[in-house]
Protein backbone atom coordinates (compact mmCIF):
# COMPACT_ATOMS: atom_id res chain seq x y z
CA UNK A 1 0.00 0.00 0.00
CA UNK A 2 1.41 3.30 -0.94
CA UNK A 3 2.26 5.66 1.81
CA UNK A 4 0.20 8.44 2.23
CA UNK A 5 2.14 10.92 3.73
CA UNK A 6 5.03 10.35 1.05
CA UNK A 7 4.98 12.64 -2.55
CA UNK A 8 3.01 10.52 -5.15
CA UNK A 9 5.92 11.84 -7.72
CA UNK A 10 8.36 9.55 -5.26
CA UNK A 11 5.68 6.62 -5.15
CA UNK A 12 3.50 7.83 -2.56
CA UNK A 13 -0.23 7.81 -2.84
CA UNK A 14 -2.17 10.28 -4.35
CA UNK A 15 -3.57 12.95 -2.06
CA UNK A 16 -7.07 13.72 -4.49
CA UNK A 17 -8.02 9.75 -5.89
CA UNK A 18 -9.63 9.55 -8.99
CA UNK A 19 -12.76 8.50 -7.83
CA UNK A 20 -12.89 11.64 -5.32
CA UNK A 21 -13.15 13.62 -8.72
CA UNK A 22 -16.81 13.32 -9.25
CA UNK A 23 -19.00 14.58 -12.25
CA UNK A 24 -21.37 15.68 -9.28
CA UNK A 25 -19.00 17.24 -7.56
CA UNK A 26 -16.94 18.64 -10.74
CA UNK A 27 -18.75 18.16 -13.86
CA UNK A 28 -19.18 22.16 -15.74
CA UNK A 29 -22.12 23.19 -16.59
CA UNK A 30 -24.54 21.53 -14.34
CA UNK A 31 -27.41 20.33 -16.38
CA UNK A 32 -30.72 19.85 -14.87
CA UNK A 33 -34.12 19.10 -16.25
CA UNK A 34 -34.74 22.31 -16.17
CA UNK A 35 -32.50 22.71 -19.34
CA UNK A 36 -33.39 19.44 -20.76
CA UNK A 37 -37.47 21.15 -21.24
CA UNK A 38 -36.20 24.36 -22.43
CA UNK A 39 -34.51 22.67 -25.01
CA UNK A 40 -37.45 20.92 -26.02
CA UNK A 41 -39.67 23.60 -26.24
CA UNK A 42 -37.21 25.55 -28.55
CA UNK A 43 -37.23 22.06 -30.55
CA UNK A 44 -41.67 21.87 -30.55
CA UNK A 45 -42.17 25.50 -30.85
CA UNK A 46 -40.16 26.35 -33.96
CA UNK A 47 -38.53 29.87 -33.68
CA UNK A 48 -34.61 28.66 -34.03
CA UNK A 49 -33.20 31.91 -34.55
CA UNK A 50 -32.67 35.58 -33.22
CA UNK A 51 -35.53 36.43 -36.12
CA UNK A 52 -37.98 35.46 -33.64
CA UNK A 53 -40.04 39.25 -33.51
CA UNK A 54 -39.42 39.65 -30.35
CA UNK A 55 -41.42 35.79 -28.80
CA UNK A 56 -38.55 33.43 -28.90
CA UNK A 57 -35.69 32.26 -26.41
CA UNK A 58 -33.04 34.68 -28.64
CA UNK A 59 -35.29 37.89 -27.74
CA UNK A 60 -36.12 36.79 -24.05
CA UNK A 61 -32.28 36.17 -22.99
CA UNK A 62 -31.47 39.45 -24.77
CA UNK A 63 -34.43 41.27 -22.51
CA UNK A 64 -33.36 39.33 -19.39
CA UNK A 65 -29.87 40.01 -19.14
CA UNK A 66 -29.97 43.61 -20.06
CA UNK A 67 -32.12 43.60 -16.75
CA UNK A 68 -29.52 41.77 -15.08
CA UNK A 69 -26.81 43.93 -15.53
CA UNK A 70 -28.68 46.76 -15.97
CA UNK A 71 -27.96 48.48 -19.37
CA UNK A 72 -30.74 49.38 -21.92
CA UNK A 73 -29.96 47.41 -24.60
CA UNK A 74 -28.50 43.78 -25.21
CA UNK A 75 -27.53 42.24 -28.51
CA UNK A 76 -27.17 38.21 -28.76
CA UNK A 77 -24.61 37.05 -30.91
CA UNK A 78 -22.67 33.91 -32.28
CA UNK A 79 -19.74 33.63 -29.66
CA UNK A 80 -17.51 35.99 -27.43
CA UNK A 81 -15.17 36.91 -30.04
CA UNK A 82 -18.30 38.00 -32.62
CA UNK A 83 -19.43 40.00 -29.67
CA UNK A 84 -16.31 42.22 -28.92
CA UNK A 85 -15.71 42.57 -32.73
CA UNK A 86 -19.28 43.64 -32.98
CA UNK A 87 -18.70 45.88 -29.91
CA UNK A 88 -15.63 47.44 -32.23
CA UNK A 89 -17.66 47.26 -35.40
CA UNK A 90 -20.77 49.62 -33.61
CA UNK A 91 -17.65 52.35 -32.80
CA UNK A 92 -16.59 52.79 -36.43
CA UNK A 93 -13.10 53.68 -35.43
CA UNK A 94 -10.82 54.55 -38.41
CA UNK A 95 -9.03 51.97 -40.13
CA UNK A 96 -5.40 52.33 -38.36
CA UNK A 97 -6.63 53.57 -35.05
CA UNK A 98 -4.99 52.06 -32.26
CA UNK A 99 -6.95 49.69 -29.17
CA UNK A 100 -5.35 49.07 -25.75
CA UNK A 101 -5.28 45.77 -24.74
CA UNK A 102 -3.49 43.83 -21.75
CA UNK A 103 -0.69 42.13 -22.83
CA UNK A 104 -1.76 38.92 -20.91
CA UNK A 105 -5.32 37.72 -21.55
CA UNK A 106 -7.15 35.15 -24.38
CA UNK A 107 -5.87 36.33 -27.73
CA UNK A 108 -9.66 36.69 -28.40
CA UNK A 109 -9.52 39.75 -26.98
CA UNK A 110 -7.12 40.72 -29.20
CA UNK A 111 -7.66 39.39 -33.06
CA UNK A 112 -11.32 41.40 -33.24
CA UNK A 113 -9.23 44.25 -33.18
CA UNK A 114 -7.02 43.24 -36.08
CA UNK A 115 -10.37 42.09 -37.77
CA UNK A 116 -11.58 45.51 -38.15
CA UNK A 117 -8.25 47.00 -39.27
CA UNK A 118 -7.24 48.53 -36.10
CA UNK A 119 -3.84 48.44 -34.37
CA UNK A 120 -3.64 45.93 -30.77
CA UNK A 121 -1.24 48.66 -28.80
CA UNK A 122 -0.51 46.04 -26.02
CA UNK A 123 0.11 47.23 -21.83
CA UNK A 124 1.60 45.00 -18.72
CA UNK A 125 -0.90 43.96 -15.97
CA UNK A 126 -0.98 45.20 -12.20
CA UNK A 127 1.10 42.03 -11.00
CA UNK A 128 -1.89 41.48 -7.97
CA UNK A 129 -4.94 41.87 -9.45
CA UNK A 130 -3.65 40.35 -13.25
CA UNK A 131 -5.72 42.84 -15.38
CA UNK A 132 -4.68 45.97 -17.16
CA UNK A 133 -2.24 48.37 -15.33
CA UNK A 134 -3.81 51.85 -15.92
CA UNK A 135 -0.75 53.81 -15.48
CA UNK A 136 0.72 51.50 -18.43
CA UNK A 137 -1.80 51.98 -20.20
CA UNK A 138 -1.78 55.98 -19.85
CA UNK A 139 1.93 55.73 -20.91
CA UNK A 140 0.73 53.75 -24.25
CA UNK A 141 -1.69 56.25 -24.97
CA UNK A 142 -0.67 58.10 -28.43
CA UNK A 143 -2.89 60.35 -30.74
CA UNK A 144 -4.12 57.39 -32.86
CA UNK A 145 -5.81 55.91 -29.53
CA UNK A 146 -9.15 55.53 -29.61
CA UNK A 147 -10.40 52.85 -27.42
CA UNK A 148 -9.23 50.78 -24.48
CA UNK A 149 -10.46 46.52 -23.82
CA UNK A 150 -10.84 46.23 -20.04
CA UNK A 151 -10.70 42.68 -19.60
CA UNK A 152 -11.28 41.43 -16.57
CA UNK A 153 -9.12 38.51 -16.49
CA UNK A 154 -10.42 35.65 -14.42
CA UNK A 155 -13.07 36.77 -13.31
CA UNK A 156 -12.08 39.64 -11.16
CA UNK A 157 -13.29 43.11 -12.24
CA UNK A 158 -10.73 45.84 -13.73
CA UNK A 159 -9.84 49.14 -11.79
CA UNK A 160 -12.69 50.74 -14.00
CA UNK A 161 -12.67 53.77 -12.20
CA UNK A 162 -8.94 54.70 -13.42
CA UNK A 163 -9.63 53.21 -16.82
CA UNK A 164 -13.19 55.71 -16.65
CA UNK A 165 -10.37 58.46 -15.62
CA UNK A 166 -8.11 57.55 -18.23
CA UNK A 167 -10.66 57.39 -21.26
CA UNK A 168 -12.59 60.45 -19.78
CA UNK A 169 -8.73 62.65 -19.83
CA UNK A 170 -8.46 61.12 -23.63
CA UNK A 171 -11.38 60.48 -25.36
CA UNK A 172 -11.26 57.44 -25.65
CA UNK A 173 -14.19 54.30 -25.63
CA UNK A 174 -14.11 51.71 -23.37
CA UNK A 175 -15.15 48.14 -24.16
CA UNK A 176 -15.36 45.41 -21.33
CA UNK A 177 -14.25 42.26 -21.86
CA UNK A 178 -16.60 40.37 -19.57
CA UNK A 179 -16.24 37.14 -20.92
CA UNK A 180 -14.65 35.56 -17.39
CA UNK A 181 -16.53 37.28 -15.29
CA UNK A 182 -20.60 37.12 -15.63
CA UNK A 183 -21.97 37.77 -12.34
CA UNK A 184 -19.04 39.89 -10.54
CA UNK A 185 -19.47 43.55 -9.46
CA UNK A 186 -17.36 46.50 -9.23
CA UNK A 187 -18.35 49.41 -6.71
CA UNK A 188 -22.04 47.83 -6.37
CA UNK A 189 -22.32 47.75 -10.56
CA UNK A 190 -22.60 44.70 -12.47
CA UNK A 191 -19.79 43.84 -15.07
CA UNK A 192 -20.73 44.05 -18.78
CA UNK A 193 -22.65 47.55 -17.68
CA UNK A 194 -19.30 49.22 -17.48
CA UNK A 195 -18.33 50.44 -20.40
CA UNK A 196 -19.22 52.19 -23.46
CA UNK A 197 -19.99 49.22 -25.20
CA UNK A 198 -19.76 44.88 -23.25
CA UNK A 199 -18.84 41.67 -24.18
CA UNK A 200 -19.63 38.84 -22.25
CA UNK A 201 -18.98 34.88 -23.76
CA UNK A 202 -21.20 32.31 -22.96
CA UNK A 203 -18.98 29.51 -24.59
CA UNK A 204 -19.74 26.62 -22.57
CA UNK A 205 -16.69 26.78 -19.79
CA UNK A 206 -17.48 29.94 -18.67
CA UNK A 207 -19.40 30.83 -15.46
CA UNK A 208 -22.77 31.84 -17.31
CA UNK A 209 -22.60 28.90 -20.11
CA UNK A 210 -24.62 28.11 -23.51
CA UNK A 211 -24.34 24.30 -24.27
CA UNK A 212 -21.79 25.32 -26.86
CA UNK A 213 -20.99 28.70 -28.16
CA UNK A 214 -22.64 32.27 -27.88
CA UNK A 215 -22.10 36.06 -26.69
CA UNK A 216 -23.69 39.03 -25.17
CA UNK A 217 -23.52 42.81 -25.98
CA UNK A 218 -24.51 45.12 -23.70
CA UNK A 219 -24.84 48.96 -23.78
CA UNK A 220 -26.83 52.53 -23.19
CA UNK A 221 -26.40 53.82 -26.32
CA UNK A 222 -29.24 53.33 -28.68
CA UNK A 223 -27.07 53.71 -31.60
CA UNK A 224 -23.92 51.86 -31.01
CA UNK A 225 -26.99 48.99 -30.31
CA UNK A 226 -28.18 49.54 -34.11
CA UNK A 227 -24.80 49.52 -35.37
CA UNK A 228 -24.41 45.74 -33.75
CA UNK A 229 -27.78 44.37 -35.19
CA UNK A 230 -26.67 45.35 -38.06
CA UNK A 231 -23.81 43.87 -38.14
CA UNK A 232 -25.25 41.02 -37.04
CA UNK A 233 -27.03 39.63 -40.12
CA UNK A 234 -25.49 40.42 -43.00
CA UNK A 235 -25.65 44.32 -42.81
CA UNK A 236 -29.66 43.96 -42.93
CA UNK A 237 -32.52 46.06 -41.51
CA UNK A 238 -34.59 43.37 -39.31
CA UNK A 239 -36.50 45.38 -37.09
CA UNK A 240 -39.27 43.42 -35.56
CA UNK A 241 -42.33 44.27 -37.46
CA UNK A 242 -41.05 44.89 -40.94
CA UNK A 243 -40.81 42.30 -43.76
CA UNK A 244 -37.53 41.39 -44.54
CA UNK A 245 -35.96 43.43 -47.41
CA UNK A 246 -32.41 41.58 -48.21
CA UNK A 247 -31.23 44.58 -48.63
CA UNK A 248 -27.56 44.80 -46.86
CA UNK A 249 -26.92 48.36 -45.53
CA UNK A 250 -23.39 47.76 -44.56
CA UNK A 251 -20.78 44.82 -45.14
CA UNK A 252 -21.03 42.55 -42.20
CA UNK A 253 -21.37 38.48 -41.69
CA UNK A 254 -23.70 36.63 -39.97
CA UNK A 255 -22.96 36.08 -36.57
CA UNK A 256 -26.36 35.36 -34.97
CA UNK A 257 -26.89 33.30 -31.96
CA UNK A 258 -29.58 30.12 -31.97
CA UNK A 259 -32.71 30.01 -29.60
CA UNK A 260 -30.93 26.78 -28.26
CA UNK A 261 -28.32 28.57 -27.03
CA UNK A 262 -30.22 31.07 -25.39
CA UNK A 263 -33.11 28.65 -24.02
CA UNK A 264 -29.98 26.59 -22.33
CA UNK A 265 -28.17 29.71 -21.29
CA UNK A 266 -31.90 31.17 -19.37
CA UNK A 267 -31.78 28.46 -17.50
CA UNK A 268 -28.59 28.72 -16.25
CA UNK A 269 -29.42 32.55 -15.84
CA UNK A 270 -32.12 32.13 -13.34
CA UNK A 271 -29.20 30.21 -10.92
CA UNK A 272 -26.68 32.50 -11.84
CA UNK A 273 -26.43 34.59 -8.47
CA UNK A 274 -27.02 31.02 -6.10
CA UNK A 275 -24.10 29.31 -7.75
CA UNK A 276 -21.77 32.56 -7.58
CA UNK A 277 -22.60 32.78 -3.91
CA UNK A 278 -22.09 29.18 -3.50
CA UNK A 279 -19.07 29.01 -5.71
CA UNK A 280 -17.50 32.26 -3.70
CA UNK A 281 -18.02 30.46 -0.15
CA UNK A 282 -15.84 27.32 -1.49
CA UNK A 283 -13.25 29.03 -3.50
CA UNK A 284 -12.48 31.24 -0.27
CA UNK A 285 -12.16 28.34 1.92
CA UNK A 286 -9.58 26.98 0.02
CA UNK A 287 -7.58 29.81 -0.73
CA UNK A 288 -7.81 30.40 3.10
CA UNK A 289 -5.91 27.15 3.54
CA UNK A 290 -3.65 27.77 0.82
CA UNK A 291 -2.72 31.87 1.90
CA UNK A 292 -1.54 29.98 5.10
CA UNK A 293 1.02 28.03 3.51
CA UNK A 294 4.30 30.26 3.14
CA UNK A 295 5.08 31.29 -0.66
CA UNK A 296 1.73 30.66 -2.12
CA UNK A 297 0.41 33.81 -3.68
CA UNK A 298 -3.45 33.59 -3.80
CA UNK A 299 -5.59 35.89 -5.82
CA UNK A 300 -6.69 39.37 -4.64
CA UNK A 301 -9.92 40.72 -4.75
CA UNK A 302 -10.31 44.61 -3.65
CA UNK A 303 -13.06 45.32 -1.42
CA UNK A 304 -14.52 47.72 -3.95
CA UNK A 305 -15.46 44.49 -6.02
CA UNK A 306 -16.77 41.10 -6.13
CA UNK A 307 -14.63 38.36 -8.04
CA UNK A 308 -16.23 35.54 -10.21
CA UNK A 309 -13.57 32.91 -9.71
CA UNK A 310 -13.65 32.06 -13.06
CA UNK A 311 -9.72 30.75 -13.32
CA UNK A 312 -7.74 30.78 -10.07
CA UNK A 313 -3.93 31.35 -10.34
CA UNK A 314 -1.76 30.61 -7.87
CA UNK A 315 1.61 32.37 -8.13
CA UNK A 316 4.98 30.91 -6.03
CA UNK A 317 7.39 32.67 -4.46
CA UNK A 318 10.04 30.84 -3.30
CA UNK A 319 11.66 33.24 -0.93
CA UNK A 320 8.56 33.76 0.95
CA UNK A 321 8.89 29.50 1.07
CA UNK A 322 11.69 29.67 2.91
CA UNK A 323 13.93 29.00 -0.45
CA UNK A 324 15.43 32.43 -1.51
CA UNK A 325 18.63 30.33 -3.13
CA UNK A 326 15.61 28.98 -5.29
CA UNK A 327 14.70 30.56 -8.78
CA UNK A 328 10.94 31.27 -8.96
CA UNK A 329 10.38 29.80 -12.39
CA UNK A 330 12.38 26.58 -11.70
CA UNK A 331 10.33 26.38 -8.17
CA UNK A 332 6.62 26.82 -10.02
CA UNK A 333 7.70 24.67 -12.77
CA UNK A 334 8.80 21.35 -10.21
CA UNK A 335 5.58 22.25 -7.90
CA UNK A 336 3.58 21.85 -10.73
CA UNK A 337 5.24 18.31 -11.25
CA UNK A 338 5.02 17.44 -7.55
CA UNK A 339 1.05 18.68 -7.05
CA UNK A 340 -0.09 17.35 -10.70
CA UNK A 341 1.15 14.10 -9.57
CA UNK A 342 -1.11 14.55 -6.65
CA UNK A 343 -3.82 14.01 -8.72
CA UNK A 344 -4.33 18.61 -8.54
CA UNK A 345 -4.70 19.71 -12.30
CA UNK A 346 -2.94 22.58 -12.34
CA UNK A 347 -1.63 23.69 -15.36
CA UNK A 348 -0.68 27.29 -17.27
CA UNK A 349 -3.30 29.52 -18.80
CA UNK A 350 -1.70 31.37 -21.50
CA UNK A 351 1.77 30.49 -21.56
CA UNK A 352 3.14 33.69 -23.57
CA UNK A 353 2.06 37.29 -23.57
CA UNK A 354 -0.45 38.47 -26.86
CA UNK A 355 2.57 39.95 -28.60
CA UNK A 356 4.57 36.59 -28.57
CA UNK A 357 1.89 34.66 -30.21
CA UNK A 358 2.93 33.80 -33.64
CA UNK A 359 -0.26 35.29 -35.25
CA UNK A 360 0.25 38.78 -33.44
CA UNK A 361 4.42 38.99 -34.18
CA UNK A 362 3.41 41.38 -36.81
CA UNK A 363 2.07 43.82 -34.36
CA UNK A 364 5.79 44.81 -33.65
CA UNK A 365 5.75 44.41 -30.03
CA UNK A 366 8.56 42.71 -27.81
CA UNK A 367 7.77 40.76 -24.79
CA UNK A 368 10.67 41.92 -23.14
CA UNK A 369 8.48 45.25 -22.71
CA UNK A 370 5.91 42.99 -20.67
CA UNK A 371 8.16 42.42 -17.69
CA UNK A 372 5.31 41.64 -15.15
CA UNK A 373 3.03 39.57 -17.87
CA UNK A 374 6.55 37.98 -18.08
CA UNK A 375 6.68 37.17 -14.54
CA UNK A 376 2.78 35.93 -13.65
CA UNK A 377 3.63 33.35 -16.36
CA UNK A 378 6.77 31.93 -15.34
CA UNK A 379 5.66 31.83 -11.65
CA UNK A 380 2.13 31.13 -11.60
CA UNK A 381 -0.36 27.96 -12.19
CA UNK A 382 -3.72 28.14 -12.43
CA UNK A 383 -7.32 25.79 -11.64
CA UNK A 384 -9.46 25.60 -14.03
CA UNK A 385 -13.32 24.14 -14.41
CA UNK A 386 -13.18 22.16 -11.12
CA UNK A 387 -13.85 24.84 -8.98
CA UNK A 388 -17.28 25.98 -11.12
CA UNK A 389 -19.43 23.78 -9.74
CA UNK A 390 -21.12 25.01 -6.52
CA UNK A 391 -20.75 21.48 -5.18
CA UNK A 392 -17.12 21.28 -5.33
CA UNK A 393 -16.02 21.81 -1.92
CA UNK A 394 -14.76 17.94 -1.07
CA UNK A 395 -12.53 17.94 -4.08
CA UNK A 396 -11.35 21.85 -2.95
CA UNK A 397 -10.95 20.43 0.49
CA UNK A 398 -8.53 17.55 -0.88
CA UNK A 399 -6.78 20.11 -3.36
CA UNK A 400 -6.21 22.07 -0.92
CA UNK A 401 -4.48 18.59 1.50
CA UNK A 402 -2.52 18.27 -1.81
CA UNK A 403 -0.82 21.68 -1.49
CA UNK A 404 -0.17 21.16 1.93
CA UNK A 405 1.47 17.85 1.55
CA UNK A 406 4.03 19.43 -0.95
CA UNK A 407 4.71 21.84 1.28
CA UNK A 408 5.64 19.84 3.91
CA UNK A 409 8.34 18.34 2.13
CA UNK A 410 9.50 21.27 -0.08
CA UNK A 411 12.99 20.79 1.06
CA UNK A 412 12.82 17.56 -0.06
CA UNK A 413 12.20 19.69 -3.72
CA UNK A 414 14.70 21.43 -2.78
CA UNK A 415 17.30 20.10 -4.57
CA UNK A 416 15.35 18.73 -7.35
CA UNK A 417 14.47 22.85 -8.33
CA UNK A 418 18.03 24.03 -8.13
CA UNK A 419 19.38 21.19 -10.20
CA UNK A 420 16.33 21.74 -12.74
CA UNK A 421 17.39 22.96 -16.21
CA UNK A 422 14.17 25.24 -16.56
CA UNK A 423 13.25 26.74 -19.50
CA UNK A 424 10.28 29.46 -19.53
CA UNK A 425 6.85 28.82 -21.05
CA UNK A 426 7.19 31.09 -23.58
CA UNK A 427 10.61 29.77 -24.72
CA UNK A 428 9.54 26.76 -25.93
CA UNK A 429 6.05 28.00 -27.29
CA UNK A 430 7.56 30.80 -29.22
CA UNK A 431 10.41 28.09 -30.53
CA UNK A 432 7.34 25.53 -31.51
CA UNK A 433 5.52 28.55 -33.74
CA UNK A 434 8.69 29.14 -35.46
CA UNK A 435 9.01 25.99 -36.17
CA UNK A 436 5.86 25.84 -37.75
Amino acid sequence: MADPGKLAMLGGARAVARQDVTKELTGWPVVTEREHAALRGVLDGGLFTSNDAGRGEVSKLQTEWARYVGTRHCAAVSNGTAALELALAALDLEPGSEVLVPALTFVGSAVPVLQRGLKPVFVDIDPRTYTLDPVAAEKAVTDRTRAVIAVHLHGLPCDMTAIAALAEAHGLFVIEDAAQAQGATYQGRRTASLGHINAVSLNVVKNLPTCGEGGLVTTDDETLYERVVLHRQFGEDLTPGRDRDYLSRVLAGNEKLSAVQAAFTRCQLERLDADSAARDRVVRGFLGRLDALPGVVVPVCPEDRTHAWHILRLRFDPAAAGHPELSAGAFRAVVQRALRAEGVPVQPYQVVPLPGQQALRDVGADIEDFPVSLAVIDESVTLQRWHLNPACGPVLDRCATAFEKVWDQLDTLAPVIASARHRPPWQAAMNAGAAR
